[in-house]
């Protein structure tokens, strides 16, 4: 699944083209995603200018003047540039039309979404999508005081705790297992049971490995490609233990373990990482 990183990438790809420019039409080929496309959407954008490209954890947030478009990639999605002229490939069910760029959203799975925000219900961030989300990882109210705190009303494992968004949104399950490795922490450790000194270390973990992955253009999901169609590199440059079953860790040698928590892959080192 794209998580932030990728989504972050793809924002920063989309927001050098789109600000600024007016949208001549939106093309809806298949209206049916997660949830299903408004009938009206392409009417109420067209002809707009896009003002902003934002970003509310996984969510694109392209801002009109009538409202907010909110996008999210599925579990295999991307949205990418491509030429004026380029053939729509199976699975590209949206199209965003400019004078000179024109933009496809892929989705195999349709699991992605394509809503609507009219600039009369308020701010954006009051959608219900969005309202209940955590704090952004790598914005100033992200602390490792904050994260402490919070993670102190948590029984349950750190793991799923992270996955969860309640706390810190986009550190999905790749950049978890990551961030906990480095951190030294037991994937199945409950989440009050750590110290200050290792939520610390945590959030540290946290704010370098979105990092690594924003730098590397995200990770090379085999599905996922950025705004300009290229894949990611954190994997090549960066990831020490996910997908990595069986091989030695990188610190002690001992083969990466595998586990499954709340039906998703989580790999560690069962020596390096403490409960």
């Amino acid at each position: 699944m794209p998580e932030l990183p990728e989504v972050e990438t793809t924002r920063r790809g989309i927001a050098t083209v789109m600000t600024g420019h007016t949208l001549r039409t939106l093309i809806v080929h298949e209206p049916r995603m997660r949830w299903p496309i408004p009938a009206e959407l392409p009417e109420l954008v067209h002809e707009q200018p896009v003002l902003a490209c934002g970003r509310r954890g996984k969510y694109l947030l392209l801002q009109f003047p009538s409202g907010t478009q909110l996008i999210h990639l599925g579990m295999s999605g991307s949205l990418r540039r491509v030429p004026l002229d380029a053939p729509r490939l199976k699975h590209d069910h949206v199209e965003w039309l400019f004078d000179e760029s024109r933009f496809l959203l892929h989705d195999p799975r349709r699991f992605g979404s394509v809503l609507w925000h009219p600039a009369q219900n308020g701010d954006i961030l009051t959608h219900p999508l969005l309202q209940k989300l955590g704090v952004e990882p790598l914005g100033a109210d992200f602390t490792p005081a904050m994260l402490f705190a919070h993670l102190q009303q948590r029984k349950l494992a750190i793991k799923p705790t992270l996955l969860s968004g309640q706390i810190v949104v986009g550190v999905g399950n790749i950049y978890a297992s990551e961030s906990l490795y480095k951190a030294g922490i037991h994937p199945e450790a409950p989440a009050n049971t750590l110290s200050r000194t290792r939520v610390a270390k945590l959030h540290a973990a946290i704010v370098q490995t979105l990092n690594d992955a924003l730098e590397s253009g995200g990770s090379t999901l085999k599905d996922y490609v950025n705004a300009n169609g290229t894949p990611g590199a954190y994997f090549d440059l960066h990831a020490q233990v996910y997908d990595k079953a069986g091989k030695p860790c990188p610190q002690c040698q001992k083969p990466i373990q595998r586990l499954v928590q709340n039906q998703r892959a989580t790999y560690f080192c069962s020596r390096c990482q403490r409960r």
